[in-house]
Order: structure tokens, then sequence, then C-alpha cells
């Protein structure tokens, strides 16, 4: 795919949806970390269930570690994984009490270093609460970054460097919310919806015309 097309799509995705932002809810960088640290292998809609009750009651570092592990299990034991999760969580906070005063640090090597906290979690921190420049991928993007042809890797890291190589300056800082969305909404795994996608002209998908 050349740069014109690439600059079309975003341009398009832009136009639709021009103010895009991740469907987790959250009011501060550490409800943020936390939602994201959530949701791994879980929806945003049933992290977000969870979370609009635990955060009124807890959405601090301290916060978490005052209502002691099963406390935290409790507000989020719908959510898959959340043993692991807890202990990740409760882990991190107290990471974030001790070495960064209780705020959510702003560096990537700083945030991987936190439990359950890795590449594509760190790149949500840094580009949606602290807007910086970066995308994560996720299956989504992953899937929709090969299949359009916008960006082609075989693992997600590869993918990434080929996004952020790729994707003009003037979208950077939102192309991964649009392309999650994309992914979500239009360019689902099985059957992409083809038919009322958007940038469909500019796609390099070979077999859209069969699954519109």
């Amino acid at each position: 795919m050349n740069a014109h097309k690439r600059h079309e799509i975003f341009a398009r995705l832009q136009a639709e949806n021009p103010h895009p932002t991740t469907e987790l809810n959250w009011s501060t960088p550490f409800e943020l970390l936390a939602a994201v640290l959530l949701s791994a292998q879980a929806t945003d809609v049933g992290v977000n269930k969870a979370t609009d009750k635990l955060f009124p009651i807890a959405n601090t570092p301290q916060g978490i570690i005052d209502l002691g592990i099963d406390g935290l299990k409790h507000y989020i034991k719908t959510i898959g994984l959340f043993n692991i999760k807890a202990e990740n969580l409760m882990k991190t906070c107290h990471l974030l009490i001790n070495q960064h005063g209780g705020e959510v640090p702003e560096t990537r090597k700083a945030l991987e270093a936190l439990p359950g906290v890795g590449r594509k979690t760190t790149n949500v921190i840094l580009n949606t609460a602290f807007g910086q420049p970066t995308i994560a991928v996720d299956t989504h993007i992953f899937r929709v970054s090969n299949r359009t042809g916008i960006a082609k890797g075989k693992d997600v890291v590869e993918v990434e460097q080929k996004l952020l190589r790729h994707v003009p300056n003037a979208f950077k800082q939102d192309a991964h919310h649009w392309l999650i969305l994309h992914g979500r909404y239009t360019c689902i795994a099985r059957k992409p919806r083809c038919g009322s996608c958007i940038i469909e002209d500019l796609c390099d998908y070979k077999d859209k015309t069969e699954l519109a």
C-alpha cells in the first residue's frame, strides 16, 4: 500500500470520528491503567460494569490497597482471570506508592516494570493518558492492519513498528483508536462488513467483494 492510500484511509476515519478515544471508562491516569490491566482477554463493556462500581469506592493506588485483595476481587469477579488480575493490580498499586509517589509514571521503562503491564498496555497509557503518539496493537488492530494492507507483519511488534513508520504524523496520535474501533465494528474477524466500510475502495483485502 502506498502513502497516498494510507493518508486517505486515515483522513476518512478522522472525518467519520474526529475525536476517537477508548471505550473504557476512566477519569485519571490510574483509573485508565487499572481498567486496561483488567481488560486483557475481557471486553470493555465487562470491565466498565466492574469499574463503574469499583472506582467510586477505590480509584487510587492507596484506595485499592485499603480494599485488600479479597475486597478487590469482590468488585472484579465478573471479569475473566480476575484472580491473577487482582494480584497484579494490587502489586502495581504497592509499586506506585513505593516508587512513584502514588502517581502513574510517564515513561515506557517504568510502566513496563509494573506487574501485568506489557507493551500494549504501556502504549495505551502513554497515548491515551499522556498524549504520546504511540500505537498499541491488539488483535483487532493486528487483523485490520494486515487485512487492509496498511501495515503487514507476522507479529504485533512488527505491525506496531510498521504503523509507526507508515501512519502519517497528522494521524498518529489517534490511529490506535480508529483502527481498534474499525476492527470491532466493521472489519470484524469472521465476516467483515465490507459493504458498509468507508475505506472499502482503498483496502487491499482480496476477498472483500464476496463478504460485502
